[in-house]
Parts: structure tokens; C-alpha cells; sequence
């Protein structure tokens, strides 16, 4: 399975956009609302037109144990959907399948044309998530607020969230934003069973074991490249830590 990644360049993003207009309109509205709100794709394919038209935030569902959450429409969006219901059935799926059926459109479907649009354009880590991890990357890069993602997207840590968007974890802002309560908590699990001490032997030994890997002639130049990029993040980290005060 390739891994789904963010579209991060502008240019890109409105060129995909732009395509899958040209294959159909509602691939294009399905895509800007869920780039526009963080809402997952199999929940913008329940809307009907009445769920969505004219509101300012909508609330939905996410998780195994649905958990609700509230995403947020924006202006420019409002006008698009607006303008795309203009006359539809209100209650009526917003994106539907087949012209000739009410049913709303498959989320295999949706997820074909879009893996399909990415082909053509040279992207290959587009997927169902590209909408959701879009928005996430884009309000992270506007705001730098991985927590208000992380509570959002119903993470179960600020490292998730960060892995999701494909962004390396910024340690200074998470150990700033730890509450009083959180550290004691952090506190807790490192005593416990002496896990703390567990988990740094393991990093330990990890780095001795590619230290006396280093000169082994039968390593493959995609070995060495791994170890830099390792150490290039470790390095960040330890510096971020550092800092903090």
C-alpha cells in the first residue's frame, strides 16, 4: 500500500483541483470540502444537500467510539457550496453516483478517480486521506497549532498528528504546551516498572548496533542513507530539547 501523503505546493493543489473538475464537478466540490474542513471522505459522502448548504460549521462522528467533532466551514467554501446546490433537491445526496440514481457516490469510487487524477498528474501518494491530510498539513503551516489538530483529528498524541502531515515533531512547543498535569503523568510511566530507563537501553542499544554496523563492507548505500537521515532528526530533537526551557 503506498503511504498517502499532503499536497504541500499550491501550484500542485490547484492543478489536481482543476482536474478533477474536468472529469466532473462533484470530485471537485467533494475534494474542496474536504480540504477546506478536515472532514473524512466517507462523512462528506452521507451529506445531503440540507446538511450542508449555508451552514457555518458542521458536526460529525469520527472514530470507532464516535467521538463528536466540530469542523468549521469557511467563507470561500461557503460560496462554492452554495453555488453547486443552487437549485438541488434539498434532500438530495450533495454528491451523488450515477446521474441516473439517487444513491450517493461509493467511496470506492471516490477513491479511484482520485488515485486516478493523481496518476496523470505524477502523484502517487494520493489517496482517501489526501483531503484530510491536506488541511491538516495547510492549518499546522498557517497556525503551528498541533494541538487544536490533534484534538480534531482525535490523535492520541501531538507525534501522531506530526506523522500524519508528514511533518518532523517540533519538541519545543510540545514540552511548552504540557500541562502541570501531563507531566505528572509523563512522570508516573517513566517510574513505572522502571519503563523510562526500558526505553532509553532500547535507543541505546539501537545506536550501538548501527554504530558497529557502520564499517561493514556489505552494506548498501540506502543503509547509509537511513543512518544520516536518523541522525539528522535525532540531532534536531536533542537540539530542541535542549532549548526548552
Amino acid at each position: 500500500m503506498n503511504w498517502v501523503a499532503p499536497i504541500k505546493d499550491e501550484e500542485t493543489l490547484e492543478r489536481f483541483k482543476k482536474a478533477l473538475r474536468e472529469v466532473d464537478d462533484k470530485y471537485y466540490i467533494l475534494f474542496e470540502i474536504g480540504v477546506g474542513t478536515g472532514l473524512q471522505l466517507q462523512e462528506i459522502l452521507k451529506f445531503k444537500n440540507k446538511d450542508i448548504r449555508g451552514k457555518d460549521k458542521i458536526e460529525a462522528s469520527i472514530g470507532t467510539k464516535n467521538i463528536k467533532r466540530t469542523f468549521t466551514i469557511p467563507e470561500d467554501l461557503k460560496k462554492i457550496i452554495t453555488d453547486y446546490t443552487e437549485g438541488k433537491d434539498p434532500d438530495a445526496f450533495l454528491i451523488q453516483g450515477h446521474a441516473n440514481s439517487p444513491a450517493a457516490l461509493s467511496r470506492e469510487q471516490a477513491y479511484r478517480v482520485f488515485k486516478s487524477v493523481g496518476k496523470d498528474l505524477g502523484l502517487n501518494s494520493i489517496g482517501a486521506q489526501t483531503m484530510r491530510k491536506t488541511f491538516a498539513w495547510r492549518y499546522y503551516k498557517s497556525t503551528n497549532d498541533i494541538y487544536y489538530l490533534q484534538n480534531l483529528l482525535n490523535h492520541a498524541s501531538p507525534s501522531i498528528t506530526y506523522r500524519y502531515i508528514g511533518e518532523k515533531p517540533n519538541v519545543e512547543v510540545v514540552l511548552k504546551k504540557m500541562t502541570p498535569e501531563e507531566n505528572e503523568r509523563s512522570r508516573y510511566l517513566l517510574y513505572k516498572d522502571g519503563n523510562g530507563k526500558k526505553r532509553m537501553e532500547e535507543v541505546i542499544n539501537l545506536f550501538k548496533g548501527l554504530e558497529s554496523e557502520l564499517d561493514n563492507p556489505t552494506n548498501n548505500d540506502a543503509f547509509y542513507g537511513k543512518v544520516d537521515c536518523l541522525l539528522t532528526e535525532v540531532e534536531e530533537l536533542i537540539r530542541n530539547f535542549k532549548s526548552t526551557k
